[in-house]
């Protein structure tokens, strides 16, 4: 079964948001596009405590972008953004949301960040996704969402470390390009470990794609 996962289509990482990505809202209309072709949806949200470790503001005297160590993980610190109950960690308006069996929170350790949608950033303790998604009987996962060089590309890699068949929806996805290039270095990462590429229109042609 194939299953499509909506990676932190959330208030904040909007134009206007806190951690705004550049047209970040143009993938809103790709996600209720392809969802009527899955059975199977599921969301995941950043949800972070006020505290959480990777904000700049908790850390006096260092800067949003400035790279630290925690805890011997390297660690960019970001503006403070989805804290948890918080509107700007709510999925946007926009989205439709009916079709969505379970959202994922990830994040929501203080002490440590979470891009990937299956892991922590150090890998010690999982979100539920994997297990959740192969106890459903999926075994190929189709991402789309935000940040292509953050949240869409580690979640990608990990699915693909689990296993799963994995393939990114490309038009359906917008990057942070902290650095210029980093998206094109993130796709390209992405398929040489093994994840396919496909556009929303592609997909939508494949009547084969909810089976």
């Amino acid at each position: 079964m194939k299953a499509l996962v909506l990676v932190d289509l959330q208030n904040d990482f909007m134009p206007g948001g806190a951690l705004a990505v550049s047209d970040g809202n143009l993938v809103v209309p790709v996600a209720n596009a392809v969802q009527p072709f899955f059975d199977f949806v599921v969301a995941t949200e950043d949800w972070h405590p006020a505290d959480h470790s990777s904000f700049a503001a908790n850390h006096p005297g260092r800067e949003v972008g400035e790279v630290i160590e925690i805890d011997r993980i390297s660690q960019i610190l970001w503006p403070v953004h989805c804290v948890r109950n918080s509107m700007g960690a709510g999925l946007v308006s926009t989205l439709v949301k009916d079709r969505i069996r379970k959202t994922f929170y990830k994040g929501t350790d203080r002490s440590i960040d979470s891009y990937s949608t299956f892991y922590d950033n150090g890998h010690r303790q999982a979100t539920g996704l994997g297990d959740y998604l192969r106890d459903g009987g999926v075994d190929h996962v189709y991402l789309l969402g935000l940040a292509t060089d953050y949240c869409v590309k580690f979640s990608a890699l990990d699915a693909r470390s689990l296993g799963f068949r994995t393939t990114l929806i490309r038009d359906g996805c917008r990057g942070v390009e902290l650095n210029t290039g980093d998206v094109d270095r993130a796709i390209a990462e992405m398929s040489e470990k093994g994840v396919e590429l496909v556009s929303s229109d592609a997909l939508m042609a494949d009547g084969s794609v909810a089976e």
